[in-house]
């Protein structure tokens, strides 16, 4: 055969068929379509039938993880600033919660129950104790139909907990990487710490004092004549700056999309005759005095790419990331399935922060300085909701017991598995679960105190001021 060339081979084009008729199977039977495409991964993969072949693998784990930095971005483009700063001690105490418990638990089942070791077990307990932010924006755009939890006040809780749990399994992933390595253990754990904390911080303040300012008054009006193209190159921008700085400073790259989508929410200015107040897309697209947002460009450029092809790729990688056959074993089943139990437990009682909450504002309520929100039982479903959509771990908790098993002495064969099955059910069961909660609960969560907070796109109007809140 000649060389200088690559001989032409006729793509396997079955393997897309096969996701978007799985995701459409799956959402109309368990409301969770990303299981029909994770499932597919497992099938065409490594795992089980390994008919794609290993280069197509590989690429589509990164067209997939671009998926996934796409389904971040957009979260931090369409969150509720003004409920992200009113719910952020409680959606640090739910975040918390979601790290110590399972941890916690799996001491008490995996060292003093299984007998696997006191580092081993820290491992897959670090694995279990992260929240899949990938699933959690998946979960919450798939539920858009029923009631839009970007705008509620319990998605807003449950977006920033995944948020936090998602730099703590950096964290955690970066002890563990170089557990045994010279590094000092101090820097190991304040760097990714340090970084996320100045980002979160350095952010708004820079977006208040230097970048809006110049944005306003030197560049919006200039937008309106360029529309989409101006806001697709400023969008481009801003989220390659955001995550080349998350990734040098040591910090969680998802964390960077996100702030890169918050920051571009915050850039225009709100008042009525700025360019980028519209009633809708295609007021911005017709008036020649105004601009698309950029949540319209997102919508009209992006988001068919993603939701079509990155994001199927990314639910398929985590698929291919699953040692399916290894996994039916019988002590590993019973094992699995025992620790799944207690991990669903571990983060369902997430939501327990909830009715607390309502209880710590009645109780200021009485003393006349907050109004009353309603009864006890109003906060069941808000409850039960975040608790399930936390359960979810995906990518991020694969990517530490991998690292443990793969890199270090510590993580067993059975402990590997026993964390894989917990992974995969959780990943399975999760969103099952939110499905379910929000086709016979949702009206009653978006109209209840902890359901939507006014017009979302009034509030997205309005996200200067919260932002300038939050930095203040």
């Amino acid at each position: 055969m000649a060389g200088g060339f690559l001989q032409y081979h006729e793509p396997t084009m079955s393997f897309f068929v096969f996701l978007a008729i799985a995701e459409w199977v799956s959402a109309k039977i368990i409301r969770a379509g990303i299981i029909g495409q994770i499932a597919v991964g497992i099938i065409y993969g490594v795992p089980l039938a390994n008919i794609l072949q290993h280069d197509w693998q590989e690429t589509f784990l990164y067209l997939g993880y671009i998926g996934l930095i796409l389904i971040i971005f957009e979260g931090g483009l369409t969150a509720r600033l003004d409920l992200l700063k009113q719910n952020f001690l409680l959606s640090t105490c739910g975040a918390a919660t979601g790290v110590i418990l399972p941890i916690g638990l799996s001491y008490l089942l995996l060292y003093l129950g299984f007998g696997y070791g006191a580092v081993e077990t820290f491992i897959i307990g670090a694995a279990l104790s992260a929240t899949s932010l990938g699933t959690t924006f998946a979960v919450i755009s798939s539920a858009s139909k029923e009631v839009d939890l970007a705008n509620t006040r319990v998605g807003t809780v449950l977006v920033s907990a995944a948020v936090i749990d998602d730099v703590t399994g950096l964290v955690m992933s970066s002890v563990i990487h170089d557990l045994g390595s010279d590094q000092t253990l101090g820097w190991l754990i304040g760097r990714p710490i340090l970084a996320s904390a100045l980002m979160a911080i350095l952010t708004p303040l820079l977006s208040k004092y230097v970048f809006a300012p110049i944005f306003r008054r030197y560049a919006e009006h200039r937008f309106a004549k360029y529309d989409h193209i101006s806001n697709i190159m400023l969008m481009i921008l801003v989220l390659c700056a955001f995550i080349s700085i998350a990734a040098f400073a040591g910090t969680s790259i998802l964390f960077g999309a996100f702030l890169a989508g918050a920051f571009l929410t915050y850039l225009p200015s709100k008042h009525a005759d700025g360019p980028f107040v519209v009633m809708s897309r295609e007021e911005g697209e017709t008036k020649k005095e105004k601009s698309p947002t950029f949540v319209h460009t997102f919508e009209r450029y992006f988001l068919d790419a993603q939701k079509f092809v990155l994001e199927p790729l990314f639910f398929a990688s985590i698929g291919f990331a699953i040692p399916f056959l290894d996994l039916w074993t019988g002590e590993a089943i019973w094992r699995g399935v025992v620790y799944t139990l207690l991990m669903i437990f571990a983060k369902i009682v997430v939501g327990v922060w909830v009715p607390i909450w309502h209880w710590l504002s009645s109780r200021k309520s009485k003393d006349g300085s907050n109004a009353s929100i309603g009864s006890m039982s109003t906060t069941l479903a808000p409850a039960a909701l975040l608790g399930s959509a936390m359960v979810a771990r995906g990518e991020i908790g694969l990517l530490i017991v991998q690292i443990g098993y793969n890199e270090t002495q510590y993580v067993s064969e059975a402990g590997f598995l026993t964390a894989i099955w917990a992974i995969l059910l959780n990943t399975i069961i999760g969103p099952v679960m939110v499905g379910l909660i929000v086709k016979f609960k949702g009206a009653v969560i978006g109209k209840g105190a902890w359901g939507l907070q006014g017009n979302g796109n009034e509030k997205r109007e309005e996200s200067s001021e919260d932002m300038e809140n939050a930095s203040s």
